[in-house]
């Protein structure tokens, strides 16, 4: 048996050891954890939508007249009306044929790449993908080779030399600890020129990147191609819960009838499919949350500049400052938490040994003194 005291020791003396926190207010800049307030700046809710009164009013209204659960999986009776809207209004936003709900991005990723690949298949994944596309690769029992970040020379290298069947490219669209953009475009083009599908996990970027929060297929300005398959997570900028893919039509059905975690679970409740169409609106309706966020980093980055930590090179709200030791990284980390600041300690194995950080995310809902606020308790650290 495992002797968990021991094992969890250990964890302590590395500085790796994990604790949950309870969040008892709702989500946004300023929340109160574990009894005590705190200005945040640890959470994905981008946009400040994960507590907007228009999004939870159409859950609400959803769930007078719906009720809480669904009952039943997709391919029973689980598919509601409101799920159905959902998607159609998901793949009209991002500009593809059509989409499918499921009930996390990581049951998407599982769901997509196994349905897609075998063991005659190959994955190309980029070194710093989601943890999630890792599993999903090992679990598809296709060839996995990891190419060196942001390298396109590694990667046409490696794709060259496959004679696999079928071929899948496989990136997040911006990196949830770097905070920086995969090439799309250039991967894309080189999914054409060696027959593979490209898969794009957009989770840090829907909502956030393009004019209107369309994704990073609207940053990009790409046109819509057969080989080009989109994910976006629910619960990060748009405020609510899930995720969705999205592609051609024949992509959508063919997963209806191969993703496990699409067939074998229970349909989300619909009053999440309805909270993600009235998330939508204010996605595109109000430019000004972006703009606010550019606003925000700029003005982090002018103020950080002064730091002994420089932060790493990123464009999007999430702007890790780099520490390197762990136990620094948590020292840092609680200094704030004195000063009232909550700000978690990112370490391995989420990161790279020796590049333990502090992911500082941004939203909508911080203002200009909050920013202020942060960059005097850590002058004051430092």
């Amino acid at each position: 048996m495992i002797d968990f005291a021991a094992r969890l020791a250990e964890l302590d003396a590395l500085g790796l050891r994990r604790r949950r926190r309870v969040l008892d207010s709702a989500q946004g800049a300023h929340v109160r954890v574990d009894g005590k307030d705190y200005l945040s700046f640890a959470s994905n809710d981008y946009l400040g939508l994960a507590a907007h009164p228009a999004i939870a009013e159409a859950a609400c209204a959803a769930l007078r007249d719906f009720g809480t659960g669904t009952g039943a999986a997709h391919l029973l009776t689980g598919h509601h009306i409101l799920h159905h809207q959902a998607e159609q209004a998901l793949a009209a936003f991002v500009g593809q044929p059509a989409a499918l709900l499921f009930s996390t991005g990581y049951m998407a990723n599982l769901g997509v790449v196994t349905a897609l690949l075998d063991r005659h298949g190959a994955i190309f994944a980029d070194k710093l993908n989601h943890a999630s596309l890792v599993d999903a690769a090992q679990l598809s029992r296709a060839a996995h080779q990891r190419y060196r970040h942001n390298d396109l020379e590694h990667l046409e290298q490696l794709l060259r030399a496959s004679d696999a069947e079928h071929k899948l490219i496989a990136t997040d669209a911006v990196f949830s600890m770097d905070g920086d953009l995969a090439p799309v475009p250039e991967l894309l083009a080189l999914a054409e020129k060696y027959d593979a599908w490209l898969y794009v996990d957009d989770a840090h970027g829907f909502g956030v990147l393009g004019h209107d929060g369309r994704g990073v297929l609207e940053h990009f300005a790409l046109p819509h191609s057969p080989r080009l398959i989109y994910l976006a997570t629910l619960g990060k900028a748009a405020g609510v819960a899930g995720a969705f893919v999205a592609g051609t039509k024949d992509l959508a059905e063919w997963l209806v009838n191969k993703a496990r975690t699409y067939i074998f679970t229970t349909a989300q409740p619909p009053a999440l499919a309805a909270a993600v169409s009235a998330s939508l609106g204010l996605i595109a309706g109000e430019p000004e949350r972006r703009e606010r966020l550019a606003t925000l980093i700029a003005r982090l980055k002018a103020g950080v500049a002064t730091l002994p930590w420089p932060l790493m090179a990123s464009e999007t709200p999430i702007q890790p400052l780099l520490i390197g030791d762990n136990h620094a990284t948590l020292r840092l980390s609680d200094g704030l938490r004195e000063r009232g600041i909550l700000l978690p300690a990112i370490r391995p194995p989420t990161v790279p040994e020796g590049s333990a950080r502090l992911r500082i995310s941004l939203s909508a809902n911080h203002t200009e003194a909050d920013i202020d606020r942060l960059l005097m308790a850590l002058r004051e650290l430092a």
